[in-house]
């Protein structure tokens, strides 16, 4: 069960299981707030006309629904189904299934420490929520930088909580795209491409870079990286690399990004 209190906020999303449907609407819980009731009326399960409810909604499904509004003196929490596109639904249910993994990590360095889960949350969990907003991502900084969180937190659950993140949790990533449109006239422009290219891998060192060609004169540069401004970083290196060893053989070159 999570441990999440209070009500949810107005615009939120929030995992639902659906409990009991009838013909004005269905009666949910919310997954994330101790089951707390809502409800979602029938206008807001589909767009359109809904002439049979069960086709959009049933009984002991999972769903992910938009906070419509909370009146937590009377405990109404009214929810739309409709709103929520399928890249949202995706990424709620991630994130959810991501934070209950972390809930059972709790558990793991609570019982390694021989101590409560409740006394777990009350030593490090409950502070863990206050820094990283979900307790997966106090696990996915760990395994960043381990020494870093060393450095930030003390107390005796600190080292088991390293292990634990270490053996469960596999270290964050994020991805960005280039094409880099290269052209020689040369006689031998093809190799002086191909020696533009190196250049840029080699410019990446031990970073995680791939450089593939999707169809002359475009080749795709993929960056993987832990957060969003080294991958750039990396990007501005390699591409910069390609491109400055292209101009100087008398070709030219240019990076296109992609747009997602």
């Amino acid at each position: 069960m999570s441990r999440a209190k209070g009500f949810p906020e107005h615009g939120e999303l929030v995992v639902c299981t659906v409990t009991n449907v009838k013909n004005f609407g269905a009666f949910v819980t919310l997954d994330e707030y101790n089951d707390k009731e809502g409800f979602v009326h029938v206008r807001d399960v589909a767009t359109g006309w809904v002439k049979y409810i069960r086709d959009f909604i049933r009984e002991g499904q999972k769903i992910v629904c938009k906070v419509l509004g909370v009146d937590s003196a009377k405990g109404h929490i009214d929810l739309s189904l409709k709103s929520v596109n399928d890249h949202q639904k995706r990424e709620k249910i991630q994130q959810w299934k991501n934070e209950k993994k972390a809930e059972k990590l709790v558990e793991i360095v609570a019982e390694r420490m021989g101590v409560s889960v409740d006394e777990a949350y009350e030593a490090f969990g409950n502070a863990m929520l206050e820094e990283y907003e979900t307790l997966y991502g106090a696990f996915e900084s760990v395994v960043l930088s381990p020494e870093e969180f060393a450095e930030e937190f003390d107390g005796a659950w600190v080292e088991t909580f390293i292990e634990v993140a270490k053996e469960n949790v596999a270290a964050p990533f994020v991805q960005i795209d280039g094409i880099l449109e290269m052209t020689s006239f040369a006689p031998n422009g093809i190799e002086a491409i191909k020696k533009a290219l190196m250049a840029g891998l080699e410019a990446a060192g031990e970073d995680d870079v791939e450089i593939t060609c999707v169809g002359s004169p475009k080749y795709r540069i993929v960056i993987k990286a832990g957060e969003y401004k080294e991958a750039e970083e990396i990007m501005r290196r390699v591409s910069v690399a390609a491109i400055e060893k292209l101009a100087s053989a008398g070709g030219s070159a240019s990076l296109k990004r992609e747009s997602k």
